[in-house]
């Protein structure tokens, strides 16, 4: 098997007004970037506004391991598969960050035959939409600090500023730091520190605004820090709102390129899922439901976490709601989930983990019954993808099959995408072509108008499966504080670890009886939600011992080597 990189070398790429063209969309939209890379102008919107709506797809997975079990090559393997069978459908995905990619994770392009192109530069720069939220997040830093150094004429408490610093890099090293040392001139000394880019509150805006008015007023509200008499300071008030609109006037349109089948491909936005809502933008869903008989889009990590949040979240500021729900999962993680296994990423997995062994399936296939019940919750169809291994046997493949289906999924079927691209996707195709066209009942988990508390705990004792919700201190005098302000209505997006139902990575399968811990609530004003922190979430993430950047090189003839 060739590597994903000789793979999409391979490939024929198709020109991007070729790819608009298979959509309808007129060229005079376009905004190239490269032969095969636009942006869609937003002058589109007016043509989307009353057309019909494609069948939407939400792929979503069980928790994952540390490498991930095929969620993005499912997502990009079905919309091919799809196309295949005569559905003129459209993916839509995020940009990922460049920490996982020179850190754990590596690339988001997909893998295998089921791959998004051009790939090297989806992985690195893209079209700068990263790189525009970081410089409008840290613009609005530095115009902070210079206005506590510069008089102070607003009385911003030094000791109440919530907006740190924004890299998009994985580098712990930058959690905590101190700024203003050195002379006088050189700042006032305070503590604070770095997150990564994608964790920052300007890209989850940017993946719900409904268009650049919404964009800016979204921005003007981001609370930055409050006075020594407890007034909010907002983007607005030190008068840098409008400049930071300015810097996202092209992040904020979505960018259009193709799968290795050639098929049309959106990608905006790349919020995390265990931080913020992790779902690809609502402009790009809209657009793509316009011109195309369906729309694959992935929610990430497990449906505890991206799926819950585009529920709740995404659904609710779009309008939109899904046809059918995807849940992948892998016979590996269902083994890992019993207990007996450790997966470490960037190691080699075990001999064990690679053996036929359907009683470890058996005590770990709790967790994607879990799962199953998580997106039930929401009224929609569910089928189960198996995302296929070349060392699973066919006996563990019948058990996981036989086992979804009495676990209350619709469907359930074998994907082997990213060995055989579309062709290894069509019964899961099939399967969701017939799930999309029953009848649906949609809903939401939670009333907006219950309290902060409520909706915490429907969310953790309901999708977790945990018996109580315990606060700090802290916690406790942030939920007394966002109720006075009426942020008591917002919607909530829990931030925890994406490897465990609960807050605890080290609990695999289905982990009951348990106390979810919320250490500290902080609200996303501007994107209009509160987001809790389970237990030791973080917001910057750490390189492991051997970053997947170690790999990623240049040849003689200027082609990028080792990107994955």
């Amino acid at each position: 098997m060739l590597s994903d990189i000789e793979i999409v070398r391979k490939a024929r790429r198709e020109p991007i007004e070729r790819i608009a063209k298979k959509l309808r969309i007129d060229k005079k939209y376009l905004i190239p970037y490269t032969r095969y890379i636009a942006k869609i102008d937003l002058a589109i919107l007016e043509k989307v506004k009353n057309r019909p709506k494609g069948k939407y797809v939400l792929v979503t997975a069980i928790t994952p391991t540390p490498l991930g079990e095929g969620k993005t090559v499912t997502t990009i393997g079905l919309s091919m598969a799809l196309n295949r069978l005569g559905k003129l459908t459209s993916t839509c995905i995020r940009q990922p960050s460049l920490g996982p990619v020179f850190g754990i994770k590596g690339g988001a392009a997909g893998g295998g035959y089921s791959q998004v192109l051009p790939m090297e530069d989806f992985n690195l720069h893209f079209t700068g939409d990263v790189h525009a939220v970081g410089l409008a997040h840290n613009l609005a830093a530095a115009f902070l600090d210079n206005s506590l150094f510069k008089g102070n004429k607003l009385k911003i408490d030094p000791h109440r500023i919530y907006w740190r610093r924004v890299l998009d890099v994985s580098d712990r090293f930058l959690r905590n730091v101190r700024i203003g040392l050195g002379s006088k001139e050189d700042g006032i000394p305070r503590d604070t520190g770095f997150d990564i880019t994608v964790a920052s509150e300007i890209m989850a805006i940017l993946a719900l605004s409904s268009d650049l008015k919404d964009l800016r007023q979204r921005v003007s509200r981001i609370v930055l820090a409050e006075t020594q008499d407890a007034r909010l300071v907002t983007t607005q008030d030190i008068k840098v709102a409008g400049a930071m609109t300015v810097l996202l006037k092209d992040a904020i349109k979505p960018n259009l390129i193709q799968t290795i089948e050639n098929t049309p491909c959106f990608v905006h936005a790349g919020p995390f899922a265990n931080i913020a809502h992790g779902n690809s933008s609502i402009l790009a869903d809209k657009i793509a439901l316009a011109f195309s008989d369906y729309v694959v889009t992935e929610a990430g990590f497990g449906a505890d976490c991206g799926a819950e949040k585009f529920f709740d979240i995404k659904c609710r500021a779009s309008g939109l709601t899904p046809d059918v729900a995807v849940i992948v999962c892998s016979v590996r993680a269902l083994k890992a989930h019993s207990g007996r296994f450790q997966i470490v990423a960037g190691k080699p997995l075990g001999e064990n983990l690679l053996k036929e062994d359907i009683a470890a399936i058996e005590e770990g296939i709790c967790n994607l019954a879990k799962h199953i019940e998580n997106v039930k919750f929401f009224g929609i169809p569910v089928v189960v993808a198996i995302n296929r291994f070349q060392t699973d046997t066919d006996r563990e493949i019948d058990f996981v099959k036989q086992k979804a289906t009495q676990l209350g999924a619709d469907d359930c079927q074998v994907s082997r995408v990213w060995e055989e691209g579309s062709k290894g996707g069509l019964d899961l195709a099939r399967s969701v072509i017939r799930l999309a066209s029953q009848p649906k009942n949609f809903r939401f988990l939670y009333p907006l108008d219950i309290s902060i508390k409520e909706k915490i705990k429907i969310i953790a004792t309901k999708i977790y499966g945990a018996r109580d919700v315990e606060y700090s201190n802290l916690a406790e005098e942030k939920i007394r504080l966002f109720t006075e302000r009426g942020w008591d209505k917002l919607p909530i997006c829990m931030a925890k670890t994406h490897l465990s139902l609960s807050h605890d990575p080290n609990l695999k399968g289905r982990p009951q009886g348990f106390i979810l811990p919320i250490r500290d609530i902080r609200a996303s004003v501007g994107a209009g939600f509160l987001y809790p922190l389970c237990g030791t979430i973080q917001t910057m993430p750490g390189l492991p011992t051997h970053p997947a950047g170690e790999s990623i090189d240049i040849d003689d003839e200027g082609n990028i080597i080792g990107l994955f």
